[in-house]
């Protein structure tokens, strides 16, 4: 799987893709492969604060439940309620499906994370 290059990514396998002041927030390939089939996901309310490397959510297999953690702090401005309704699109196609949008606080916070080579560097 080639993991896209418009995105910055976490050692917690969760991508962030940056426009402007907004960011769309997920899980990576790994990551899902790795839960297996995607049951459930909790995601924060609009207008929630979220911090870099704190949790935002949760996310439930039917392996495990793991927390989600955020990239970059921000303002939560939209939550995908498609992907609470269905789950399971995040196994189809996780780097489409974004869990949350965030209107990002600090731009310098993506200094701190992984290019799409570092990211496939680290799974080895």
């Amino acid at each position: 799987m080639a993991y896209p290059d418009d995105r910055k990514y976490t050692r917690d396998h969760e991508w962030i893709r940056v426009s402007g002041d907004v960011a769309e927030v997920g899980i990576t390939d790994y990551a899902q492969q790795q839960l297996g089939d995607v049951v459930y996901v909790e995601l924060p309310e609009v207008g929630v604060q979220v911090s870099a490397g704190q949790p935002f959510g949760t996310i439930e297999s039917v392996k495990a439940v793991s927390e989600l953690f955020a990239p970059m702090g921000g303002q939560v401005v939209e939550v995908n309620g498609h992907l609470v309704q269905h789950p399971e699109v995040v196994n189809g196609d996780p780097h489409a499906a974004w869990m949350i949008r965030i209107r990002v606080s600090s731009p310098a916070e993506a200094g701190a994370l992984l290019d799409s080579a570092q990211y496939q560097k680290l799974l080895g």
